[in-house]
C-alpha cells in the first residue's frame, strides 16, 4: 500500500510540477499581467504547489489525509492545465489575427450559360468571349495569357461596363465572358441577372495572388496614452481573407484610452465617395464609387478612401470577416441584443428561420448573423442595418468581457482567429490588456451613421450607373467633429449625426414596412446595390440567399 501510495505520489508530482511549468511560461510569454500582479500570482502559484507536494511527498501519513492532499493536488494540477493551455490559446489567437496572410487569391473565370456546349477549356477554342476593356484588366490579361499558353484562340468582343459583358452573355453575342469572382455580387445585384450562378457555369478559371498591405498601420507613439482610430472592414468574400471582396461594412473606430471613450462612426456601403488608393491597387484613382467597391482593391483602398472622405488619419485596420460570426457568436454562447419599441421583426428576409422581438432577445450565430444582415424590415433599410451591426458588434464584445466566457474559452478563441485580422501589433494588443488590466474602468461606447439621399449614379468600378447613397455633408462634417473631440478627450457633442440616425434621409425607392411590425409582406425594401429595370421596378440580390451565408 505504501509502496503503491509512494509512487502515485511521484506519478503525480511529476504531472503537476510540468503542468505548473507550462503555466507559468505561458503566462509570463503571453505578457498581458501588469509585473506587481504577474509576480504575485507567480509567487502564490509556486507556494500552494510547493506545500501540496511537501504534503503529498513527505508529510501526509494517515490515509485520510493522503486522500485529501492527493485530492487537493489533482485539483491545482486540472487548474493549472487548464489554465495554461487556454493562456497558450490566447496567445496563438493574438498571433493569429496580427499575422495577415501573405497573399490574397485573385480568381478569374471563364463564364458560360448552363445550357452552353462549352464544358471546358478546348471548347473555346473559336469561341467569341467577353472581357473588359479597363475593369481589372490585371485579371482579365493575365487569363487570356494562360489561354493563349494552352493554344486555344479565342475572339476576344471588349465592354466597358460589368452589366454590358453580362447582357452580351445572356443575348448570346459572345458565347462566354471572363470574370472576375470578386465581381458575381455586383452582377446579381442586378435584377435582370439575379439568378447568373444558377444560370451560368464556370468552364476555366485561373488564380493569381497580390501580397496583402504590410507596414502601412500609422503606429501611435504609445496606444495606451495616446487617441487613435481603428478602421473596421467587413468583406463579403466568400473564403474569407484569403479573397478580394466588397467591403460590405465600414466602420471606423475612434480610441481614447484616457478617457475610456470608443466611438464607432458607421459609414453606409453605398455612400457615394471618391475612391482613393496608392499607385498599384489598380482602384478607379480620383473617381466616384460607392464605398463597397473599393474593397476590390483591399482594405487599404477603403481605409485611404474614408481617410480621404472624413479629413481624418486611420491609424490601423481591423478586417472582421463575417463568415465567421456564427462561430464566434455560438462560442460565446449567444449574444443578447435589445431591440427598441417599433423595431420587432417576425421573421428576416435574410433567414426566415429567425426574427426579433420587442426588448431583449438572446441570439445564437445564425440569428445575429441574419439580425446584422437585415434591412428590408426597416423602414430605414441599411441605415438601420448599420445600427444592427453596431449592437452585434458591441453585444459580442460585452459577451466576451463577461465571466461565464470560461466555459468556452478555448472555442472562442479559434473563432476569434478566424474573425479577425488587424496590423495592430502584438506588442500594442498586450499593452492595451495590461492597461486595462491595471487602471480598471468601464468604457463609453457612442454609435453614429453618416446619413445621405439615395440616388442612381455612375459608377466607375461597373462601368455603369447603380443605386448610391449621396453623403449628407452636414452628417460628414458632424462626424470630423464628432472624432476630433474624442481624440482631444472632450466631450462628444450630440449634434446632427445624432439626430440623423433617428430621422434618416428619405430614401425614395424604398417600401414602406406594414404597421403593424415593421415587416414588409409582399416586396423587399429596396435599400442598396439596386438598379432601375425598364419597367421602373428594383430589385435587391441579398433577398435571395446567394448560397454562402453571409
Amino acid at each position: 500500500m505504501n509502496k503503491g501510495y509512494r509512487i502515485f505520489s511521484i506519478i503525480l508530482s511529476i504531472l503537476t510540477a510540468a503542468a505548473t511549468g507550462f503555466f507559468l511560461y505561458q503566462i509570463i510569454t503571453l505578457n498581458v499581467l501588469p509585473a506587481p500582479l504577474l509576480i504575485c500570482i507567480i509567487a502564490v502559484i509556486v507556494l500552494i504547489v510547493l506545500i501540496l507536494l511537501l504534503l503529498l511527498l513527505f508529510m501526509a501519513k494517515r490515509s485520510f489525509s493522503r486522500i485529501v492532499v492527493s485530492v487537493l493536488t489533482v485539483l491545482i494540477c486540472a487548474i493549472v492545465a487548464f489554465g495554461g493551455f487556454n493562456i497558450y490559446k490566447t496567445g496563438n489567437m493574438i498571433y493569429n489575427i496580427t499575422t495577415p496572410q501573405g497573399k490574397v487569391a485573385n480568381t478569374i473565370s471563364v463564364i458560360a450559360l448552363k445550357d452552353s456546349k462549352i464544358k471546358d477549356l478546348r471548347d473555346l477554342r473559336d469561341k467569341k468571349v467577353g472581357v473588359l476593356n479597363t475593369l481589372d484588366r490585371v485579371g482579365t490579361d493575365k487569363c487570356l495569357e494562360e489561354i493563349a499558353n494552352d493554344n486555344v484562340t479565342i475572339t476576344q468582343t471588349g465592354f466597358d461596363g460589368l452589366n454590358a459583358e453580362v447582357a452580351a452573355l445572356y443575348d448570346h453575342s459572345v458565347d462566354a465572358v471572363i470574370l472576375n469572382e470578386a465581381r458575381r455580387g455586383s452582377v446579381a445585384d442586378n435584377e435582370q441577372y439575379m439568378n447568373f450562378d444558377e444560370e451560368t457555369k464556370v468552364v476555366y478559371q485561373t488564380v493569381y495572388y497580390t501580397d496583402v498591405a504590410q507596414g502601412s498601420a500609422k503606429k501611435v507613439t504609445d496606444i495606451t496614452e495616446q487617441p487613435f482610430t481603428v478602421l473596421i472592414s467587413g468583406s463579403d468574400s466568400r473564403n474569407g481573407f484569403a479573397e478580394a471582396g466588397r467591403s460590405d461594412v465600414n466602420m471606423v473606430a475612434t480610441v481614447n484610452p484616457k478617457t475610456h471613450t470608443v466611438l464607432l462612426t458607421s459609414v453606409p456601403r453605398d455612400y457615394y465617395v471618391t475612391t482613393q488608393c496608392d499607385e498599384g491597387y489598380g482602384c478607379a484613382q480620383g473617381q466616384l464609387d460607392k464605398l463597397t467597391h473599393t474593397g476590390l482593391h483591399g482594405v487599404e483602398t477603403t481605409k485611404k478612401t474614408i481617410e480621404n472622405l472624413l479629413g481624418i488619419e486611420i491609424n490601423y485596420t481591423l478586417r472582421v470577416n463575417f463568415n465567421s460570426v456564427v462561430n464566434l457568436v455560438n462560442a460565446l454562447g449567444g449574444i443578447d441584443v435589445f431591440v427598441p419599441e417599433g423595431y420587432a421583426v417576425p421573421s428576416f428576409w435574410t433567414n426566415p428561420d429567425y426574427g426579433v422581438t420587442e426588448g431583449e432577445n438572446h441570439l445564437d450565430g445564425e440569428g445575429a448573423l441574419a439580425f446584422a444582415r437585415e434591412r428590408y424590415a426597416y423602414t430605414e433599410g441599411d441605415f438601420q442595418r448599420v445600427k444592427n451591426q453596431q449592437t452585434v458588434l458591441m453585444a459580442i464584445a460585452q459577451k466576451a468581457m463577461s465571466p461565464s466566457v470560461i466555459v468556452n474559452y478555448s472555442r472562442l478563441m479559434d473563432a476569434l482567429g478566424g474573425a479577425l485580422e488587424t496590423d495592430l501589433s502584438d506588442d500594442e494588443i498586450q499593452k492595451l490588456i495590461q492597461n486595462q488590466i491595471d487602471n480598471g474602468g468601464s468604457w463609453n461606447f457612442i454609435t453614429t451613421t453618416l446619413d445621405g439621399t439615395g440616388s442612381t449614379e455612375f459608377c466607375a468600378e461597373l462601368g455603369d450607373s447603380a443605386y448610391v447613397t449621396i453623403p449628407n455633408e452636414e452628417s460628414v462634417q458632424a462626424a470630423r467633429n464628432q472624432i476630433q473631440e474624442v481624440l482631444e478627450g472632450k466631450p462628444v457633442t450630440e449634434g446632427a449625426t445624432e439626430a440623423q440616425q433617428d430621422q434618416p434621409a428619405e430614401q425614395p425607392q424604398e417600401e414602406a414596412p406594414a404597421a403593424e411590425d415593421q415587416m414588409v409582406v409582399e416586396e423587399p425594401a429596396v435599400q442598396e446595390d439596386i438598379y432601375y429595370g425598364e419597367d421602373q421596378t428594383y430589385y435587391d440580390p441579398n433577398a435571395v440567399d446567394p448560397g454562402y451565408g453571409y
